[in-house]
């Protein structure tokens, strides 16, 4: 409703992962190293902002061994539940029984938790499915400027992909995990793309593919005013010189507002 946007001249985005992360989905299915320490997908599945990183529906996320896109949802809990993923495979579902168990919890409780659980993921997948939808729609007007910055100098996980392995369908999170490689297919380049480690240089401009010749998606509205690229890592951006600078000049700038 634009209220309050009369105080908003400017706006800054630094590593935003606009159309998602593959990085976030990594996170949910295998953990999170922090430092020294992992935390475990079962504590990440409990915080909601999370599930708004994940690869916008408007990406080819997941795909055949052979490169072709699979039509998944990725806001379905049913594909979670299909894949085993996060809270609904054997191992994380053991762990948190028997962190329950030590909290004193018995088997009727532990069942009542793990429903409210499974309830609070779906629940919170398909707001996270209305949220990425929400930022791309396009606006009735745009008074302010928009500019992303960002590192673009690291291979970046942008795609998962599903390889078949004795009838059974198997994720594979990095191109080195392919057990049967198919013949011609460039597995780091169809997995990966220039980022900065955590977020790709095209989730940063909002856009299904990198490539600057093919049209930006119908769907995938995002009033950029300039980018700005760094050879950073995305926990190093805000310490880079370069971005420092840059960002001063804009703030300062007296540059008009475009209308």
């Amino acid at each position: 409703n634009y209220h309050g946007a009369n105080r908003v001249r400017r706006v800054v985005l630094l590593g935003t992962p606009n159309l998602g992360s593959a990085n976030s989905l990594h996170a949910f299915i295998e953990g999170r190293k922090v430092g020294l320490r992992r935390i475990n997908s079962e504590v990440l599945a409990s915080f909601p902002s999370l599930y708004q990183l994940f690869p916008h529906p408007l990406n080819d996320w997941i795909m055949t061994t052979r490169g072709t896109a699979l039509k998944r949802d990725l806001f379905d809990v049913n594909i979670w539940r299909r894949f085993e993923w996060s809270i609904f495979h054997p191992k994380v579902r053991q762990r948190m029984v028997e962190n329950w168990r030590e909290q004193g919890l018995n088997a009727a409780q532990i069942e009542r938790e793990f429903k409210q659980f499974e309830a609070y993921f779906e629940r919170h997948l398909e707001r996270a499915r209305r949220f990425v939808w929400s930022l791309t729609v396009r606006m009735e007007r745009e008074p302010w400027q928009l500019v992303v910055y960002g590192g673009d100098c690291t291979l970046t996980p942008n795609r998962v992909v599903v390889e078949e392995v004795r009838g059974e369908s198997v994720l594979r999170l990095w191109p080195d995990d392919i057990l049967n490689p198919e013949p011609g297919v460039d597995y780091e380049r169809l997995m990966m793309q220039p980022g900065d480690g955590a977020v790709t240089k095209a989730s940063l401009l909002a856009r299904d593919v990198l490539d600057p010749l093919v049209p930006r998606h119908q769907y995938s509205h995002f009033p950029l005013h300039y980018p700005i690229f760094l050879c950073e890592g995305h926990d190093a951006l805000t310490s880079n010189v370069f971005f420092q600078d840059n960002l001063l000049h804009f703030l300062l700038s007296q540059e008009t507002t475009r209308r």
